[in-house]
């Protein structure tokens, strides 16, 4: 099989984001990641600060049960379709749609937002999971994190959001290995990490 596409799938902190991008550079290959964000963004017309914010979320229970009333006139119709207001939801739906875009047109690196799930049986694809030990997230997320934030419960929470996310939208649990051809911890190695990756797309392949 000739890979096409590849997945990456990330821990908060594991420094998946960067590895994807250096692999997307090892392959010349387009990386689907904060592109993603701004294309969203423009199809909403909303600041992208907003789109970031509802990125790999779920929406609130109480806002999901009250969504179809949005708009409703006093009559109880809707004015408005619920669809068109950018919410959580919203930004999965755009998500997985550009997704399987990117997927078509072939040559990319897809980062988080439950593509491996969005593709996952789909032919010509690879994908990947990376993790860390939990001193070497908490050491990459403290050097980003503004001083007197709680770096622990900052993971916890990020890991938290992605796991409902991926369960919400795909009913799969993203730990569960049989979503992926390859789990990896970096050891604070990216470039060494991006290349075992592209080594194994091209053994399997």
């Amino acid at each position: 099989m000739i890979y096409k596409t590849l997945t990456v799938a990330r821990e908060y902190g594991s420094g998946g984001a960067e590895i994807a991008r250096r692999t997307a550079e090892r392959l010349g290959w387009r990386l689907v990641d904060n592109e993603l964000i701004a294309r969203i963004s423009a199809m909403a017309e909303v600041p992208v600060g907003h789109t970031v914010a509802l990125d790999e979320r779920v929406d609130p229970w109480l806002h999901r049960m009250t969504r179809r009333l949005w708009g409703a006139g006093g009559d109880g119709v809707s004015l408005v379709e619920p669809v068109d207001v950018l919410d959580a939801e919203r930004v999965a739906t755009i998500s997985k749609q550009l997704i399987e875009e990117a997927y078509a047109a072939g040559d990319c690196v897809i980062v988080g937002r439950g593509a491996q799930c969005v593709l996952h049986g789909a032919p010509g694809v690879f994908h990947v999971f990376v993790y860390g030990s939990w001193k070497d997230r908490v050491n990459r997320v403290r050097a980003r994190l503004a001083e007197g934030e709680h770096v622990e419960d900052a993971i916890l929470k990020a890991d938290r959001q992605r796991r409902d996310y991926v369960q919400r939208y795909y009913g799969r649990d993203r730990m569960d290995p049989h979503l992926y051809d390859l789990m990896i911890d970096p050891h604070g190695r990216p470039e060494a990490t991006a290349a075992l990756i592209e080594l194994a797309m091209r053994s399997a392949g």
